[in-house]
């Protein structure tokens, strides 16, 4: 915890304030004193303002501090390190603290840690965001806003605020000035298998692991870290299934090895396209080894096949520009759910909890439209019928 300066002692709950103002030359000094309960110690509490209206404002705020024991005035800033790491609780310090943890250091406290929490608005927020949104991809932008919302629910409880002006910042639209055309995850697949085959062609000119990788996370519509999680004995070559059991990453303290995003083992069937790599991976190896490591027998990670590889430049150049790691498992869940794998298998090869999820994967079908629009037009099309007035018959 931070020391407290003079200027910046918070009364305990239940205190009495005696304020007083004195007026100075270039505004006025506004002060609160009480008497420590415990040390029956005099302490003081004051500020210099430009305005009677400021002046009002502190006493009131010293007021609310002497009902609730927190301070109104404390910045974002000063309540982060108050707080440790009390915002975190839920969160696995493995791997997800860490992206929430750059955020908040990167770019929330930046923007926004020199403001007192309680004047933080939705408005201070939206602008830090709009300009994030300028600069960041849309996952690095929820590791900012993410954190942001945590440390400001704690504001929340501790009396701080009242409501969290960061909550429904959370649902905003996220990176809506990058070149993308829809949400749709299939909008980050590569478009067929000779096109996959030239990238990881590619990236197998710097080393072989790095075209094993890319083969390996398209083709069994994996995350980077599952395949880097990946052992010889998840082949199963009488069943032509491989298992994804288990991720690893880098991680706090050295070498993260954990259940999947879903913390379900989940089988993937093996396609022929992929049988080559596999086949040259698990020949001759025992079950418990890594299927695939580094040129120096390392872990992969995205961030070092982006830099191994250039990939960047690389994407651009096979017309890919918008593809970055992750997009290699939209690939194989696009062509799988363009094959016509039914949804729940789909799902259960993904891994995903909500089949919704899934669904995005699902080619859009509009052939119901075009049949009723076939419909409508050969209505309209049918010559109008003359209305017949029925007659009298004669003699009636």
């Amino acid at each position: 915890m931070a020391e407290q300066t003079p200027e910046r002692k918070t009364p305990p709950v239940g205190v009495k304030l005696s304020p007083d103002v004195e007026r100075r030359a270039y505004g006025f000094r506004a002060r609160v004193r009480w008497t420590d309960p415990i040390s029956k110690q005099r302490q003081t509490r004051s500020t210099v303002v430009k305005t009677m209206d400021e002046v009002n404002e502190f006493f009131a705020q010293m007021a609310r501090a002497a009902e609730t024991g927190s301070d109104p005035t404390i910045t974002l800033t000063a309540f982060v390190e108050r707080i440790a790491d009390r915002w975190k609780r839920g969160l696995d310090l493995t791997s997800t603290a860490q992206g929430y943890d750059a955020g908040l250091r990167l770019r929330v406290l930046p923007a926004l840690g020199h403001v007192q929490v309680g004047k933080i608005t939705p408005g201070m927020i939206d602008r830090a965001i709009d300009d994030w949104e300028t600069r960041y991809s849309a996952s690095i932008l929820k590791n900012s806003i993410a954190p942001l919302v945590r440390v400001l629910d704690e504001a929340v409880r501790e009396d701080v605020i009242s409501a969290n002006p960061a909550k429904n910042r959370a649902r905003r639209s996220l990176n809506t000035s990058a070149p993308q055309t829809t949400g749709s995850p299939r909008a980050y697949a590569i478009p067929d298998l000779d096109t996959l085959d030239k990238l990881a062609d590619a990236c197998g000119l710097v080393h072989q692991s790095y075209h094993d990788h890319v083969m390996l996370a398209a083709l069994l519509a994996a995350r980077g870290s599952e395949v880097a999680g990946l052992r010889v004995g998840d082949v199963d070559w009488t069943t032509e299934i491989v298992t994804i059991a288990q991720q690893t990453y880098p991680g706090q303290g050295g070498l993260v090895t954990k259940a999947t995003k879903g913390r379900q083992a989940r089988p993937v069937p093996i396609l022929k396209a992929l049988e080559p790599v596999l086949k040259r991976l698990t020949e001759g190896r025992a079950p418990e080894e890594p299927l695939l490591r580094g040129p120096k027998g390392g872990v992969l990670t995205t961030a070092s096949i982006r830099r191994a590889t250039h990939w960047d430049s690389l994407v651009v150049e096979l017309g890919l520009p918008n593809l970055k790691r992750h997009g290699l498992r939209h690939t194989g869940a696009t062509w799988l759910a363009d094959s016509g794998v039914p949804l729940h298998i789909l799902q259960q090869i993904l891994g995903h909890r909500s089949i919704e999820t899934t669904r995005l994967y699902l080619h859009p079908d509009t052939r119901h439209l075009l049949d009723a629009a076939r419909q409508a037009n050969a209505f309209l099309s049918k010559p109008a019928r003359r209305e017949i007035k029925p007659t009298r018959a004669p003699g009636v």
